[in-house]
């Protein structure tokens, strides 16, 4: 059953605070053993966890497919560039009202629909916005536009350190986390669990569904945002890819990679996806089929889906239900009398 739909059993909560609480355990501790290379790319995926943290309330907590995710992701990462001062740090206070102007407007026209309608809206609206910044001066066109100075928190906090940097990453992807897993436990993600398994039951019983989707829509763009700038802040240069309908694709397959249900499922498949894409574009390992290394990849998330139904999150379970089936059937055969 998926953790956010009904209450996990104690034993099996701990499970999962533990391996949540060793995963960022071992983020924390990561940079001591790991070289710029490293840490560069660890920050990559931990932006890329958080992104798919807030499809994960989507899909996972409402059953909201939305295809157009990275316009949200888009958002924050331009907003951090276009309003940057070019001569001092760029406002933070800035970025996160924008991606929830942007969220809000797109959720409160596309939520009037459902089903394959609502995942095409979405996809308009982010194709719309990935236009604006691809065909006019505003994003700087296919070239892109770069963040001159990267901003900062006060006079302590220097995002140019990548050090300091990654820890920032860690401490918003840590806050995103508890502040999703707080708010699925809480009346408000009961109610999601419920439109999610059926709405008209939910509005039988009395349930205006819509604002709560919307308020969803909202927290999930908002949660986009997020990773968007924090993207910007790490690279320095946003392009409109950050805007196509690829990387909301992609994000919708780090979710599926890691399980769809599990907040920690999108942390796994978010780390999945970044490394096997680093791992098929590796020269070293592939040499020259390293140019093909959508092939590697493609296969490979065929294979997972079709081997693993709940993702990766839910190989253990799996695992365990096969060797108790084979241990009741050996027990079976043991009792079955002689003939």
């Amino acid at each position: 059953m998926s953790e956010i739909a009904l209450p996990a059993a104690p034993a099996g909560r701990s499970l999962k605070a533990v391996f949540v609480a060793t995963v960022f355990a071992a983020l924390a501790a990561y940079p001591l053993v790991a070289g710029s290379f490293g840490i560069d790319l660890i920050t990559k995926t931990m932006i890329f966890s958080i992104f798919a943290l807030s499809l994960e309330l989507l899909v996972g907590g409402a059953g909201l497919v939305c295809f157009g995710q990275a316009a949200f992701f888009g958002v924050g990462a331009y907003v951090t560039v276009l309003l940057a001062p070019p001569d001092s740090p760029a406002p933070l206070l800035w970025i996160l009202p924008a991606a929830v102007c942007a969220a809000l407007l797109v959720g409160a026209l596309s939520l009037r629909t459902q089903g394959v309608y609502f995942i095409m809206v979405t996809l308009a609206f982010s194709q719309m916005a990935y236009y604006v910044v691809h065909d006019t001066p505003l994003g700087g066109g296919t070239d892109g536009i770069y963040l001159l100075i990267k901003p900062a928190l006060g006079k302590t906090i220097d995002l140019e350190q990548p050090i300091v940097l990654y820890f920032f990453t860690l401490t918003a992807l840590c806050a995103v986390f508890g502040f999703l897993t707080l708010l699925l436990r809480s009346r408000f993600g009961r109610a999601l669990a419920g439109i999610r398994v059926n709405e008209q039951r939910m509005r039988a019983t009395g349930f205006e569904t819509y604002p709560y989707k919307l308020a969803a829509f909202t927290i999930s763009g908002a949660v986009a945002g997020i990773a968007g700038f924090l993207f910007a802040v790490k690279d320095g240069f946003v392009n409109p890819e950050l805007l196509s309908w690829h990387f909301s694709g992609s994000v919708l397959i780090m979710i599926i990679l890691g399980g769809i249900g599990h907040l920690r499922g999108a942390l796994v498949g978010a780390f999945a996806f970044a490394l096997l894409q680093e791992f098929f574009q590796s020269e070293a390992v592939f040499g020259a089929w390293s140019k093909h290394w959508h092939l590697g990849l493609g296969l490979t998330i065929i294979f997972s889906v079709a081997l693993l139904p709940n993702g990766l999150v839910g190989l253990p379970t799996q695992w365990r239900s096969r060797l108790l089936g084979r241990t009741s059937r050996r027990a079976q055969s043991d009792l079955a009398p002689n003939r």
